[in-house]
C-alpha cells in the first residue's frame, strides 16, 4: 500500500481465531510500503494487542517498523498503528 490505511481484523472469521489476526496482521505489515502506516483493528476477544501482536512484529520486522497503540474502540476492539520505515 502506497497510503496509510486501515486493516480490520476485528469481526467475522477474526473474533475466534488468534491464528488469522497474527497471519493477516504480518500480511498487512508485508504490503505496507515504507513510509506509510497500517492502523491494525484487532478483536477485543484476545485482549491488547501490545501484550500477543506487539512482540511477534518487533521480533519479525526488529528496527524497519515502529509501533504504537493508539487506543480501544467504541466497539470494543484495539487499534494498533505500525510505521514501515525507510531505509
Amino acid at each position: 500500500m502506497n497510503k496509510d490505511w486501515t486493516k480490520d481484523l476485528e469481526h467475522d472469521e477474526y473474533e475466534d481465531d488468534i491464528d488469522l489476526i497474527i497471519k493477516d496482521a504480518i500480511e498487512a505489515v508485508d504490503i505496507t510500503r515504507p513510509g506509510f502506516y497500517v492502523n491494525l483493528v484487532t478483536s477485543s476477544h484476545f485482549g491488547n494487542p501490545v501484550d500477543y501482536l506487539q512482540p511477534l512484529l518487533e521480533e519479525l520486522y526488529k528496527e524497519n517498523i515502529s509501533m504504537k497503540f493508539i487506543d480501544q474502540c467504541g466497539c470494543g476492539g484495539y487499534v494498533l498503528r505500525v510505521w514501515k520505515k525507510e531505509n
